[in-house]
């Protein structure tokens, strides 16, 4: 077994060699790939994305990253499609074909298919001497020096950098179709990162309480309001706009500067002009005001300022939002 150091080297070779064949995949990039984003742009019809072995799994992940950013795109394994699935193809579709060598057999049967049919063909192809290369309409340039294993063979670098590649024409494609955050969130509702794009602050704060006291509200008062609404704090206002808030840690301040509170109103301790935020924003604003702030807590108001109620983080924490 190899020592901790050792392993540590070898995981820093792999990072190395695999980073070299990305930054050389500028010096490759030519003419090619800007008519491979139009012509996918313009497409009437579906993205086919195709290949075999480790460029098939490739070909499976870029599937999925144009599908989630406004491309539709289909993957079809080159050994399925010569035994009955080129049926997936139709007239207005594009195929890319994925693969590192360019001269696989089921690569050299499918190819005259898909030319066949009429269909543009683009190739992500690190070989662009091979029968591929020569037959696609379009060329990308995957070449890479070497692998990043010691025998120079187990599809690392050349996988690397197809998905490369794959990430820069669905990034393209992002800019050339304007797709935005709002589109995102139509394709990804669940889990956490749909409800960052989609859940508003609007759809959070009503199941809390709204703790409001006045401002000549007393000390006493203060806390029990804030104890029955059981979030920390309480909105001071004496009309529909927020004068200040009271959070338990202007309490503690209120005990450590005042040898007697009797006397003292709730305007007396509040924090005045407390951060807010408007209940049509997403709650993921919500939570990069807290962040910035350092603080658990947000007065919710509407577009004309009025008081609604109180955001916490823990309610960003339990939407799993955080």
């Amino acid at each position: 077994m190899k020592t901790d150091k050792e392993l540590k080297d070898i995981a820093n070779q792999v990072f190395s060699c695999e980073k070299k064949a990305i930054e050389n995949m500028g010096n490759l990039l030519d003419n090619n790939f800007p008519e491979a984003v139009k012509t996918l742009f313009l497409a009437k019809g579906r993205v086919i994305i195709t290949g075999i072995g480790k460029s098939a799994n490739i070909a499976n992940k870029i599937v999925s990253t144009l599908n989630s950013t406004g491309t539709p795109a289909i993957f079809m394994h080159a050994a399925d499609a010569i035994h009955g699935d080129l049926g997936i193809i139709q007239p207005d579709d594009v195929v890319i074909c994925i693969s590192k060598s360019g001269n696989t057999p089921e690569i050299k049967v499918l190819v005259p298919l898909i030319k066949n049919s009429g269909n543009t063909l683009i190739a992500i192809v690190g070989n662009t001497e091979s029968y591929l290369a020569s037959q696609a309409d379009i060329v990308l340039n995957t070449t890479v020096e070497r692998e990043a294993d010691p025998n120079d063979l187990a599809p690392t670098a050349s996988t690397t950098a197809q998905l490369v590649m794959g990430d820069a024409l669905a990034v393209a494609l992002i800019e050339c179709r304007r797709f935005s955050a709002t589109d995102f969130a139509k394709y990804h509702p669940g889990g956490a990162l749909g409800k960052r794009l989609y859940m508003r602050v609007s759809d959070i704060y009503k199941n809390n309480e709204r703790p409001l006291v006045a401002p000549d509200a007393s000390i006493r008062d203060t806390i029990l309001e804030m104890t029955g609404k059981r979030l920390g704090c309480t909105v001071v206002s004496g009309s529909d706009n927020v004068e200040g808030i009271i959070t338990d840690g202007d309490l503690r301040r209120m005990l450590k500067s005042n040898a007697t509170v009797e006397s003292l109103k709730a305007a007396d301790i509040m924090t005045k002009k407390p951060k807010t935020v408007c209940d049509t924003e997403f709650a993921a604003t919500a939570l990069a005001i807290m962040r910035n702030n350092s603080i658990t807590q947000l007065v919710v108001t509407d577009a004309e300022g009025r008081y609604l109620g109180i955001i916490h983080l823990h309610d960003l924490l339990r939407e799993g939002i955080v």
